[in-house]
């Protein structure tokens, strides 16, 4: 597939970035574009708007004269939309701005790319596994289900853990994409009708989406000044400042920790393939990890003790107790494979947080 042109919305942040590298390495891409806001909860208050290999489009997507400029000065042949609020407990208090930016954004973006001239096209939505709410459970019977949103009074009595109908423990397992979707976040519904606007505002177009639904995505470069993204970035500066990592609900809260690199060749995957539908495809690293466990690893990486966590009880309304992504779509139609473990990534993660913090 051509990829002479290629826009990435979110190209100046941490994924964008990582992403638009290794696009420079392709021969087949003449042109690379990276559009982004700056927002200073992500950049900084000065942030570093160059970047090697790309021309910087500064604007946001929510602006849709500026947006539709972008794209027909460009034309681009694939575009990467990156461009997102993230982050669960904020999207709660800035209702409309998590709704600007995701769905508005996103309808403009396709709204724009109908007014090009009509031609192959690929757009690779990066969606969430917040779709899914609480994701796949076994009950004592055998079903797979995805339970309610566990209930503040619930947990406020230090019971995290999820039951079926039957008043039963319920068995986590990994979650495939055609499992019951229910978003329990105004960010995760943002997502979830990002979504449906690709699908539906491409369909008898000649633009093929492809709609991938990330977990937990960690790695050297993540912001750690946005307090709503990126929990191992943030608990890294927190250990460098010394201070005890609290840790929610009873520690066994599970995520499915992703390394950058494998996240961009997913990425990478997805703009090629010639499998591909409009059905959702996850991407994580398959393998369920307890934030009590990954913090450890990184006190252990940045010289800290494990003495430096409190398992403290404290909990956030709308929270998930376990994610796991069943990479079974991705590996048949992308031939993805996750190759870096967690040990190796949070040692990676925490040599890049020594560095930033010896460069200050």
């Amino acid at each position: 597939m051509k990829q002479n042109t290629v826009l990435v919305t979110g190209g100046m942040g941490f994924i964008g970035r990582r992403l638009i590298a290794r696009l420079a390495q392709r021969t087949d891409v003449t042109s690379v574009v990276a559009l982004d806001n700056f927002h200073p909860q992500v950049h900084g208050e000065t942030p570093d708007k160059s970047l090697d290999g790309a021309v910087v489009e500064e604007g946001s997507v929510s602006d849709r004269v500026f947006f539709e400029g972008v794209l027909e000065r460009h034309d681009p042949d694939v575009i990467f939309h990156l461009a997102a609020e993230t982050g669960t407990g904020q999207s709660y208090h800035e209702i409309s701005r998590y709704c600007n930016t995701n769905i508005n954004g996103t309808a403009h973006l396709i709204e724009g790319l109908r007014k090009l001239p009509d031609k192959a096209r690929r757009l690779v939505l990066a969606s969430s596994r917040a779709v899914y709410g609480e994701g796949a459970y076994r009950s004592s019977t055998g079903e797979i289900f995805t339970p309610k949103p566990r209930p503040s009074e619930t947990m406020a009595k230090g019971v995290f853990d999820l039951y079926d109908s039957f008043g039963a423990p319920a068995t986590p397992v990994a979650t495939p994409e055609g499992i019951t979707l229910r978003p329990s976040s105004i960010y995760a519904s943002t997502k979830l009708m990002q979504e449906y606007i690709c699908v539906q505002g491409l369909d008898n177009t000649s633009i093929q989406p492809v709609i991938l639904r990330f977990q937990n995505v960690y790695g050297p470069g993540q912001s750690s000044r946005n307090p709503y993204t990126g929990v191992l970035s943030i608990f890294g500066q927190q250990i460098l400042d010394g201070k005890v990592l609290n840790i929610y609900e009873d520690g066994e809260i599970v995520r499915d920790f992703v390394y950058i690199d494998d996240i961009v060749e997913a990425l990478m995957l997805a703009a090629v393939s010639g499998n591909v539908d409009d059905e959702p495809i996850n991407v994580g690293s398959g393998v369920s990890t307890t934030i009590r466990y990954a913090a450890e690893c990184l006190l252990c990486e940045l010289g800290a003790t494990k003495k430096n966590l409190r398992i403290s009880g404290d909990f956030r309304p709308g929270d998930i107790r376990f994610a796991l992504a069943d990479n079974g779509r991705a590996r048949t139609l992308l031939g993805y494979e996750p190759k870096v473990n967690l040990e190796t990534g949070i040692a990676q993660l925490a040599r890049h947080i020594k560095s930033e913090r010896s460069q200050r």
